[in-house]
């Protein structure tokens, strides 16, 4: 087993939905998160909100004091955003759950991306990083209802560094009834950004907040 509650996580993209919701659940479960944003204020109200112990910062700041960095941050800015921080994030385990999706009429579709995906766009980007890639289909009303103790979703953990996946493996399973299952090497990281529209399209449908469940696992 992996101890991670020795680790400080940031989350950049701290402030919306899925990255508040990931942040919370690690400081129920004792790890010390700092929340990143573009403002620095905004970080630090969300932070105040949670009452856990999580702090607020600026992305720079986050990314330079974290041990391990989640990247949550809309698709646009994405690439722009890993660049600005290639040394503050060197050695050391980034975590991209960025999902490049368009919607229109017919509803949600996966962006195509020269790098292949978002995780090798960040890959590309982050040359002195262990970049992988999880957390892509959790929902964040799920996460953000501290009323529901078992989350019941499985994550996909993809990357070609086992050290880091197995480290990211145990931050999923540091959350209530979610759990990390290794799911190949980086480069097949399209395959689950990707899946994200198809369980979008499913939620909407049913009015859910469905994920995934791998199954004699």
């Amino acid at each position: 087993m992996t101890d991670v509650t020795t680790l400080t996580v940031g989350v950049l993209g701290g402030t919306g939905p899925q990255g508040k919701g990931l942040a919370l659940r690690w400081a129920k479960a004792g790890i010390k998160v700092i929340i990143g944003s573009r403002s620095a204020e905004r970080a630090a109200t969300v932070a105040a909100e949670m009452d856990d112990g999580v702090t607020g910062m600026g992305n720079r700041e986050t990314a330079a004091a974290a041990d391990v960095v989640l990247v949550a941050v809309p698709w646009e800015g994405h690439g722009e955003l890993l660049a600005s921080l290639s040394n503050e994030l060197a050695d050391k385990i980034v975590i991209d759950c960025v999902n490049p999706l368009g919607f229109d009429k017919q509803g949600p579709f996966a962006l195509p991306v020269a790098e292949g995906s978002a995780a090798q766009q960040a890959e590309k980007l982050l040359p002195r990083s262990r970049v992988t890639a999880a957390f892509h289909h959790v929902s964040a009303v799920h996460l953000t209802d501290l009323s529901l103790t078992d989350v019941g979703i499985d994550v996909l953990v993809l990357g070609d560094d086992r050290n880091a996946t197995d480290v990211v493996g145990a931050l999923a399973d540091a959350v209530p009834g979610m759990r990390g299952i290794y799911g190949g090497r980086l480069r097949n990281a399209h395959q689950v950004e990707a899946l994200t529209a198809n369980l979008i399209a499913i939620n909407r449908r049913h009015k859910a907040h469905a994920g995934i469940r791998i199954t004699d696992v």
